[in-house]
């Protein structure tokens, strides 16, 4: 039997490129990657995943083109309001990192609204990275404690004041595309995450490429700085 992480991040790469090897409007890669998303989710919490965090908007997003931008952004909350039920049945958590107060309004509601409906969903947490950057997290963080007067800083001050807070650092990140960098995601949190890199493009990756990512993370060796004699 396969060693399951508790908490999966991934990268969800592809989108565009997905679109373009097809001749189809990049909205499309992006709607595909939306049906990605529920697939994982669910097959995710079929093999006892608890938490799984994507990166679906990063801060660099904003430079986007304007129409896309916006095509993002009605998608996300189409995906927000079409799926709460589902989450609420299916005993899915949802919660958003980032800077969401960058979002549209109606977008900051429906995701207040979905999370206050899930709290305490149980199977498994689905946490979205919107309008985030890892960089810009752990200053926001590190501001957080210099204004609530924190004295000498440590690392658990920092963790605790992240948007993370109170969820466990990730044991795997996941990138599909083939791009072999973390494009400023999670910095703080993936330190010890074992990293697995996909060729497939996000709208293909399905419960078959889950278990291959899972199965090279089972087969790993976790050392977190100590010797094999250390470990037993």
């Amino acid at each position: 039997m396969h060693r399951v992480p508790k908490h999966i991040a991934m990268i969800m790469d592809g989108n565009g490129r997905w679109a373009k090897e097809r001749d189809l409007p990049r909205a499309e890669g992006h709607r595909r990657g939306a049906e990605a998303i529920e697939r994982i989710v669910r097959a995710c919490r079929d093999r006892g995943v608890r938490y799984l965090t994507l990166y679906a908007f990063s801060e660099e997003n904003w430079r986007r083109p304007s129409e896309e931008v916006l095509a993002l952004m009605q998608l996300l909350r189409h995906f927000l309001v079409a799926k709460r039920p589902e989450m609420i049945e299916e005993g899915t958590e949802f919660r958003a990192i980032g800077d969401l107060s960058r979002l549209p309004a109606d977008v900051k509601q429906e995701i207040e609204e979905t999370s206050e409906a899930t709290k305490g969903g149980g199977k498994i947490t689905l946490v979205v990275a919107l309008s985030y950057g890892g960089r810009q997290e752990i200053v926001r963080a590190v501001n957080k404690l210099v204004r609530d007067g924190t004295g000498e800083i440590d690392e658990r001050m920092i963790s605790e004041a992240l948007d993370t807070a109170e969820m466990p650092d990730p044991d795997l990140l996941v990138r599909t595309s083939g791009e072999y960098r973390v494009s400023n995601f999670l910095l703080w949190q993936i330190a010890y995450a074992e990293l697995y890199i996909t060729e497939t493009l996000w709208p293909e990756f399905d419960e078959a490429e889950l278990d291959k990512a899972i199965e090279s993370y089972s087969n790993r060796e976790r050392r977190f700085g100590m010797t094999d004699e250390q470990l037993g």
